[in-house]
């Protein structure tokens, strides 16, 4: 095995973690050419991966390398440094995939193990650690959340007849993988109009297994029902209402557990952008945002959304007053379009789901040319 293959085990390690607002980190410890330690991290509050993988190897990790798939780290929180567990456990060499984009870290922990007398090798696999921790990196260094839009459409575009009926527009293996998305992030965003032809749980349900994720709903009116299944599911909700939204609804909402979080209107539209600095600071690192239009097109306008996940089925409703996928105002030009860039297709039987990064037009200069 090369060390790229021991890398690649500990990516596939770290990938088992359920970590938010943590990263997911795996860890795999060689001597003589033989895997003698691994870990993982679970979940936030438990042990690192680097100390899975050293329980794992004990005596053994003693002249031992270590292949993480981030930086360990050196700040006490949750659990100790990892980095002095690395040196008490007398491992020799690290190879590193990538540095941790964390202030409290940020290379303090490699000089760290540097001036302890470990080996240290950076960026082994980098991109495909920052892949799998992509949601985590945006987090700590924009302060805001991964945000992926999601939608079921048919091949015109639209998510909804013109009776609202909209169940169900893809297959099952579609919501199937649907709900593996959602299983992943940490809030699922709605729009009011959508809860209410809806009335969905927004859990996810993966096999045996059902995930709760912070629950949002945006609302210009507030008029939601508190008897509806997102505020009566295990889990938390919250209602982003707008600044003239009923307040004896709200009311009604908070008194069933809600958390209400005022929103602003810049230009007739609902801002986003304070939501999702809320989201974050809850320790949200990703977003799903479902829908409805509006909703696509607010978090698009404000330049929010980082990923793309359509699924397209092979119908088309038509109509006029049918309920399109992104609403507003919409590009000038196609120049001015939003376009995908590293751009996955996917088959779910008849269906097809595109996944792509979102690449928004440079932003114009203010006031045009001198």
């Amino acid at each position: 095995m090369t060390h790229e293959d021991y890398m690649l085990r500990a990516l596939t390690l770290a990938k088992r973690g359920r970590t938010s607002p943590n990263p997911m980190v795996g860890a795999v410890i060689v001597k003589d050419g033989v895997i003698v330690g691994e870990g993982y991290h679970p979940r936030a509050g438990e042990p690192h991966a680097e100390v899975f993988a050293l329980r794992d190897a004990g005596e053994k990790a003693k002249g031992a390398t270590m292949y993480v798939t981030l930086e360990p780290c050196c700040h006490q929180g949750r659990t100790p440094p990892c980095t002095r567990a690395l040196t008490a456990a007398g491992i020799s060499e690290v190879y590193v995939a990538m540095t941790d984009p964390d202030p409290k870290v940020a290379s303090k922990g490699l000089d760290e193990l540097r001036s302890a007398g470990l080996k240290v090798h950076v960026s082994l696999l980098e991109s495909k650690a920052r892949l799998i921790n992509e949601a985590y990196i945006k987090h700590r260094t924009t302060g805001l959340p991964f945000v992926i839009l999601k939608s079921a459409m048919s091949l015109d575009g639209k998510i909804a007849t013109r009776t609202g009926d909209s169940k169900w527009i893809t297959n099952e293996r579609s919501r199937t993988y649907a709900h593996g998305i959602r299983s992943r992030v940490d809030a699922i965003i709605v729009g009011g109009n959508t809860v209410r032809a809806d009335d969905p749980s927004l859990t996810a349900r993966v096999g045996k297994k059902i995930y709760y994720p912070e629950r949002v709903v945006i609302t210009r009116t507030g008029n939601l029902s508190p008897e509806m299944k997102i505020f009566n599911s295990p889990g938390n909700s919250i209602v982003a209402a707008g600044p003239y939204a009923n307040a004896e609804s709200l009311r009604k909402l908070e008194s069933r557990g809600a958390r209400i979080l005022p929103l602003k209107v810049t230009d007739g539209r609902l801002g986003l952008q304070g939501l999702m600095c809320e989201l974050a600071g809850m320790g949200c690192l990703s977003v799903l945002i479902e829908g409805g239009g509006e909703v696509a097109a607010f978090a698009l306008e404000e330049r929010l959304v980082d990923k793309v996940v359509y699924f397209h089925a092979p119908i088309i409703i038509g109509g006029r007053d049918s309920v399109d996928s992104v609403a507003g105002i919409g590009s000038e030009s196609i120049s001015t379009a939003i376009k995908l860039d590293n751009i996955r297709v996917r088959r779910f039987g008849d269906d097809t789901a595109t996944e792509g990064y979102v690449v928004y037009p440079p932003i114009p200069p203010p006031g045009g040319e001198d």
